[in-house]
């Protein structure tokens, strides 16, 4: 068998097996998708729901045809080698054979909620996760007007209705849990009979942020700390080690789906407290020469760079470096997004680092904006540029590294990091 047909015959497998796993324990499952913030508003309800709740989460970015059936049968995560597959088949089927007490006293009770996520790179993804499981919460985070993938559909308006599927699918008792500041996803709820519950800053918000704030105290970053409003009540949050607006927007979402769990305002501040954003999202960390760096380098569309922008003028530093990479999978919308991307950053940075040949518009429309030519260096790959990030470094700085995740500026963070 060639390693086509292998990993053809894999796929169908986990599938099937994911499919009957779902139907003999009959989990709770929470459905997250959206263009930005899916892993972090996972990574929050996860936090919100563990104290009280058996729960799954998807590991990473596991949201594809592949990884989402794989989450579904187990925690597999921290296995390796060449044995890795035949381990989750068999574990799979010892584990549909087994009467449940059977399994339980084997080793391991099946959770009782599924937290996953669901991907919609091209038309069509949505549906087929659907087909092997069907939540009971839908939670939409955000698609924008250049959303991640769209070069693949034919514009937001299509990629907001491959999304919006997960809220067709929703029965009348579920929940639908909407950003309400993204037109996009506000208007999906015309399209679910179950109840909805919108989140954000906006006045039409049912669970309202107001007060953010990302703090940095003694010329350190501490955190965010914001106010949730619900039902004419209000709770403070403060999350330690956490900062920018899309974490906000996670923890608001998380907190939607802790109070369909009949959770209050004060439980889910609580445990809110205990969050931290997933690695290469906007962490900020320290870096050489007494610098931080805000490393939210694992990927990058349009709304999630103007957001790492928006994070960096926030905060009062002495000087401020932008090493930014392309963003890909965008088609017809690379050149004016790169271009509005660049029209932000004379105002918030002293200095530009591009890499990749698509991040040059972002630095043609900067010196356009008028930041010095003498300012602004464009490499072809993070290779290429993590030596001179490092040479313009200076005390004090703040440096701020955005990039598709095939752009590998992973590279660049470790270059500048303290270790």
């Amino acid at each position: 068998m060639n390693k086509e047909k292998l990993q053809q015959y894999l796929r169908v497998t986990i599938r099937k097996l994911a499919i009957w796993t779902i139907n003999k324990y009959q989990p709770g499952v929470i459905a997250v998708t959206g263009s930005v913030g899916k892993t972090s508003t996972k990574e929050a309800i996860l936090c919100v729901l563990k104290e009280s709740r058996f729960v799954r989460a998807t590991h990473g970015n596991f949201n594809n045809e592949l990884g989402l059936p794989l989450t579904i049968l187990g925690d597999y995560q921290k296995i390796t080698g060449k044995m890795f597959w035949v381990k989750v088949i068999f574990m799979a089927v010892l584990r549909l054979m087994l009467p449940t007490r059977g399994w339980s006293a084997f080793g391991g009770k099946y959770p009782e909620i599924l937290i996953l996520e669901y991907a919609a790179d091209k038309p069509g993804d949505i549906k087929d996760l659907l087909d092997v499981a069907k939540p009971q919460i839908g939670v939409i985070t955000a698609v924008g007007d250049v959303p991640a993938h769209v070069e693949f559909y034919s514009g937001p308006e299509a990629v907001a209705r491959e999304k919006s599927k997960i809220l067709e699918a929703l029965p009348s008792t579920g929940f639908a849990v909407l950003n309400a500041d993204d037109k996009y996803v506000l208007e999906m709820k015309l399209r679910t009979k179950a109840y909805v519950m919108t989140y954000g800053f906006s006045d039409e918000s049912a669970i309202q942020i107001t007060n953010f704030e990302n703090r940095v105290e003694g010329g350190i970053p501490v955190g965010v700390s914001f106010k949730l409003n619900y039902g004419g009540s209000f709770v403070p949050v403060k999350i330690d080690g956490c900062f920018g607006k899309p974490q906000v927007y996670a923890a608001a979402a998380a907190a939607a789906v802790g109070f369909a769990f009949s959770m209050n305002l004060v439980k889910v501040s609580e445990a809110l407290q205990s969050y931290q954003s997933p690695a290469q999202r906007t962490k900020v960390i320290p870096g050489i020469k007494d610098t931080f760096v805000i490393d939210d380098c694992y990927n990058a569309s349009p709304m999630s760079m103007k957001a790492a922008i928006e994070l960096a003028d926030s905060m009062k530093f002495k000087r401020k470096i932008a090493v930014l990479g392309d963003m890909l999978e965008i088609g017809k919308y690379t050149i004016d997004a790169h271009v509005e991307v660049g029209n932000l950053i004379n105002d918030v940075f002293s200095i530009l680092v591009t890499v990749g040949p698509r991040s040059k518009f972002i630095a043609e429309a900067a010196s356009k904006k008028g930041m010095p030519i003498k300012n602004i260096f464009s490499f072809e790959s993070a290779d290429d540029a993590k030596l001179k990030v490092q040479e313009l470094m200076k005390k004090g700085d703040l440096v701020l590294i955005k990039g598709s995740h095939a752009m590998e500026l992973e590279k660049v963070v470790e270059e500048i990091k303290i270790v």
